[in-house]
């Protein structure tokens, strides 16, 4: 097991409808220690990539990824979830459904933060279904931007998610792929990886 399985194993609360709770140390409270091994574990994954920005969306994959671009030194762009009245000028769109949360969101960039002569790494917490990742990736592609790679912290790997992302032809790393779930035992079994 590599460092985030362990402290899954260890630390995470799995429930009924394939839900892994992680709120103590990743998507709540946040273990900082914890993301900067993340972040040195992207870096290493993604060292022949010429990043020069990440891309997250709000608000889980914000730490995660403020962190992970420390160690690339780049700036990190979020997408929000809702317009609100500091966000002016054009906009980058899409819609995006959570599988957390079970709802759709319009998920906003703002035109200035992303551009063609940007390389973009995108970074979230957890991937299932995809569909976040699908979203921005739609508007990196709508920026002229280049996906140059996609770092997860959990992958769900009994969901459709990672294979539609892998099917596309993007370079997708996660850290932790979750295999299968027991929420009567409370255990996780996580898909060996190289």
């Amino acid at each position: 097991m590599n460092f985030l399985e362990e402290r899954i194993a260890k630390d995470g609360v799995v429930k009924e409808g394939n839900v892994l709770k992680v709120d103590s140390f990743l998507n709540h409270q946040m273990d900082i220690e914890l993301f900067d091994e993340m972040g040195a574990e992207f870096k290493r994954r993604f060292a022949n990539e010429n990043i020069n920005k990440i891309l997250t969306i709000e608000a889980s994959g914000i730490g995660i990824a403020c962190i992970a671009a420390m160690h690339f030194h780049v700036p990190v762009v979020f997408a929000k979830k809702s317009q609100s009245v500091n966000l002016d000028g054009e906009m980058y769109v899409a819609e995006v459904e959570s599988f957390t949360h079970k709802c759709k969101n319009q998920v906003i960039v703002s035109k200035k933060f992303l551009s063609p002569d940007d390389h973009v790494l995108i970074i979230d917490d957890f991937l299932a279904n995809g569909y976040a990742l699908q979203g921005l990736i739609s508007i990196v592609h709508e920026a002229g931007a280049t996906v140059e790679g996609i770092g997860i912290a959990v992958e769900k790997g009994f969901q459709i998610g990672g294979q539609v992302i892998r099917n596309l032809g993007y370079h997708l790393e996660s850290l932790a792929i979750v295999e299968s779930m027991d929420p009567a035992a409370g255990t996780v079994n996580f898909r060996e990886q190289d």
